[in-house]
């Protein structure tokens, strides 16, 4: 039995004997009782009273594989192989064991919590569980390595699509992989090549992070915000976040495969936090005024001496102070 079948069956908010949920379950009291405490011990709120039972107090929004799928348009529903899991190392790895192994040629895998989640450049991932939205996609993208220019650009547009379509508004992208809400950032993207190239096709592992139910963590040194907290009016449910994303990423990658990221450059122009701004690159030796991307997705940057295009991976700009 794991603490999510149990907290299913709590989600009514109603008083349940511990002697029902462990007929439901077909496991012992005590079984019931100690799963009880751990998931109290991960925070979870549960009212025990006594001589009757149990009593969820909190908020859940439990991840479940069903809800996803039934979420998603049937053709989309049949190309997927879905994992969702309690916890693993990171979804990112997760799905390259999943391409290795020939399990999948387009796995998608949803994960409670991450143990080593990876942001760009190795950085550490927040990563707790029950709060947040953690999914990669096994990608294969035709055209080889010169077609995955602007690939994660695309990706953020496709993110904010799919947050449009719950009711999210003034969504901001921040280059190369970056979203955010009002100068605070609730979301990055990390792609990562798989293998070889074979027959100009590439295999990809698109990583998307997004802070849902987060409203305490530490050891982020940046501001950030999460979906329920900027926009409290939406009933945030993960499943259907996740649905949406994987409904938008299949959505616009046949596009980008035909006719570049240029055919998304404008919509990803207009979302530019850093676009008119004062900026720093290059650890300082590059200064300017922020221009936008172009068609490839470098950033551009107005300096003294002319227009300097930057390229992804080289550099982290951040706003003067």
């Amino acid at each position: 039995m794991k603490s999510a079948t149990l907290l299913s069956l709590l989600q009514d908010r109603r008083v349940h004997s511990g002697e029902a949920l462990a007929r439901a379950l077909g496991v012992s009291r005590t079984a019931i009782w100690k799963q009880i405490r751990r998931a109290q011990a991960e925070g979870v709120e549960i009212r025990t009273i006594r001589g009757q039972g149990y009593q969820l107090v909190s908020t859940l929004d439990l991840l479940v594989a069903d809800d996803i799928l039934a979420s998603l348009a049937p053709e989309l529903r049949n190309r997927i192989d879905l994992t969702v899991l309690s916890d693993v190392d990171s979804t990112n790895a997760e799905a390259a064991r999943q391409l290795k192994a020939g399990q999948s040629s387009l796995p998608v895998v949803i994960a409670d919590g991450q143990t080593e989640g990876r942001g760009r450049r190795g950085r550490n991932w927040a990563s707790p569980r029950g709060e947040n939205l953690y999914l990669s996609l096994g990608l294969t993208v035709q055209g080889g390595f010169s077609a995955l220019e602007g690939l994660s650009l695309l990706l953020g547009v496709a993110v904010s699509r799919a947050l449009a379509t719950l009711g999210a508004t003034g969504i901001g992208l921040k280059w190369p992989n970056d979203l955010f809400a009002d100068n605070k950032k609730f979301g990055g993207i990390l792609v990562e090549i798989q293998g070889e190239l074979q027959e100009g096709d590439v295999q990809v592992i698109a990583g998307i992070g997004i802070n849902v139910h987060m409203t305490q963590v530490s050891g982020v040194d940046q501001p950030w915000v999460g979906l329920a907290g900027q926009w409290p009016d939406i009933q945030w449910s993960r499943n259907e976040l996740a649905a949406a994303i994987v409904t938008q990423v299949l959505g616009v990658v046949p596009e980008f495969e035909d006719q570049g990221f240029q055919a998304f450059c404008d919509e990803w122009q207009a979302q530019d936090i850093f676009f008119g701004k004062d900026l720093m690159a290059r650890g300082g030796d590059l200064q300017g005024q922020g221009c936008g991307i172009d068609a490839s997705g470098n950033y551009q940057v107005m300096t003294a001496q002319g227009l300097v295009p930057v390229r992804a991976g080289d550099i982290s700009l951040r706003v003067q102070s």
